[in-house]
């Protein structure tokens, strides 16, 4: 039998919003899908052996609040699930994570990187925002025929953001080459999502929707996310 267990990888502290959200949002997204689906927190820095850490889970959410103490251990535990076809979501530093990841590995973009953590990086895949999204929301707008779209039931929605940091569009065309498609914008036209289709679910966002939780809200994505595991 397939596990039903779902890591959360990142580095839990209570003073980020988000990770008081997602035990809420999966409390709820659960009740939702009707599923017995657990999950559990792992720390950037207990990574060592991917093969026994990952083993167990069938599904990987890597949270948001990056830098991670251990990035290269979040960008492998990415592309482990990306390979091994496990259903995957990436919110915030976790949507930036994943698209160096798959610049990297399979775009041919071998030096991408952060400018949080590489400043002085040749490829700055993930820089600056020019207005922070620290605290902020805003309507996203979801591409026909997506999973964000098929998840929300909805081509619009709003969602908040708590970072600095986004996707540099210079490097668009060659990660839609090889295969990543980018499924959500804000108003202007920002890249705020993105997802590999020929995948069973692997989602990326760089607003942060299990805010909704603490609305009382089951986020559409972290539903659609637990169904995905159960499917697997």
């Amino acid at each position: 039998m397939k596990s039903r267990k779902l890591a959360l990888l990142g580095d839990y502290s209570e003073a980020v919003v988000a990770h008081r959200a997602i035990p809420r949002a999966l409390e709820l997204a659960r009740a939702k899908v009707g599923v017995d689906i657990s999950w559990e927190w792992i720390r950037t820095r207990d990574l060592e052996d991917l093969k026994t850490d990952l083993a167990g889970y069938g599904g990987l959410w890597v949270v948001p609040a990056s830098p991670y103490e251990n990035t290269r251990g979040v960008l492998d535990a990415i592309r482990w699930a990306r390979e091994n076809g496990v259903p995957f979501l990436g919110t915030c530093g976790g949507f930036q994570h994943a698209l160096i990841e798959f610049a990297r590995n399979v775009a041919g973009i071998a030096d991408a990187d952060h400018a949080e953590t590489n400043p002085d990086a040749a490829t700055t895949l993930i820089g600056p925002l020019t207005c922070s999204l620290v605290e902020k929301s805003g309507v996203i707008h979801f591409s026909e025929g997506s999973r964000l779209a098929a998840a929300y039931g909805t081509y619009t929605a709003v969602e908040g953001y708590h970072c600095n940091y986004g996707f540099n569009s210079t490097y668009r065309q060659g990660l839609e080459r090889a295969g990543l498609k980018f499924t959500a914008w804000d108003e202007v036209g920002e890249i705020r999502g993105a997802e590999i289709p020929t995948l069973p679910f692997f989602v990326g966002t760089l607003f942060q929707p299990e805010r909704a939780a603490l609305k009382g809200q089951a986020p559409a994505v972290a539903v659609a996310l637990l169904e995905a595991i159960a499917r697997r």
